[in-house]
């Protein structure tokens, strides 16, 4: 396989454009496009089919506007498009992830996460992905255990060394709570943290297109950096 071809399917555009970013960072794969809605993504993937173009993996949100991710999987399945599907999703719940595997998702990553742990997860998928396109008819039982091992990775929860994910949540919670843009020292205080501590979750949050950034000005000193959900 020459280039790995994604398509994006996200509802929020900063979301989508920090993950197709991530998309074009990684050698070996393509941006084929982003999708808003599951019609969206529906038209965009039987364009293709038409047109002969060839996308082989959706980065698939669970909640989109008129949708639910998954039953977009199960349409894919039921009409024999051969496509694979990453989740990328904040759900977290026991029976979304039974769903995800029932429907053949490939890997799951919960928002946010850092390019790094995007980075494993889809250079997890293209060692797959090798196997899988290799020019026989048949397969080992050990050569199918080996094509199913390269989808495993060690980082399964996404977060870097150090961070929690229930100093995560509640870092997100502050924020979403707010409203108004908050810097590192306020999460801090409210918090009970170091600011040190409350920039490197904030920054998480940034990078994983959850929280945006920006410069406070007005104050004395220097500038402050602010975040926001988004």
């Amino acid at each position: 396989m020459s280039e790995i071809r994604v398509l994006v399917v996200e509802d929020d555009p900063r979301t989508a454009e920090a993950h197709s970013a991530y998309v074009e960072r990684l050698p070996g794969f393509g941006l084929a496009g982003v999708a808003h809605t599951v019609a969206e993504a529906r038209r965009r993937l039987r364009d293709a089919v038409a047109s002969g173009e060839r996308i082989h993996l959706l980065l698939l949100d669970f909640s989109l506007p008129d949708g639910d991710g998954l039953s977009l999987c199960g349409e894919l399945r039921a009409s024999g498009l051969v496509v694979d599907v990453v989740a990328v999703t904040a759900e977290r719940a026991l029976d979304a992830v039974r769903r995800a595997v029932a429907v053949g998702v490939v890997q799951y990553l919960i928002k946010p996460f850092t390019f790094a742990a995007f980075a494993e997860k889809l250079q997890a998928y293209a060692a797959y992905a090798e196997r899988m396109n290799q020019p026989v008819s048949a397969m080992s039982q050990s050569e199918v255990d080996t094509a199913f091992s390269t989808l495993r990775t060690s980082n399964a929860a996404g977060l870097p060394k150090g961070l929690s994910r229930e100093t995560l949540e509640g870092v997100q919670a502050l924020l979403s709570h707010e409203g108004a843009p908050m810097s590192a020292t306020e999460v801090a205080g409210r918090l009970g943290m170091s600011r040190v501590t409350a920039r490197r979750y904030l920054e998480f949050l940034a990078e994983g297109g959850v929280a945006t950034r920006a410069q406070r000005h007005g104050g004395k000193g220097r500038p402050e950096v602010e975040y926001a959900r988004t």
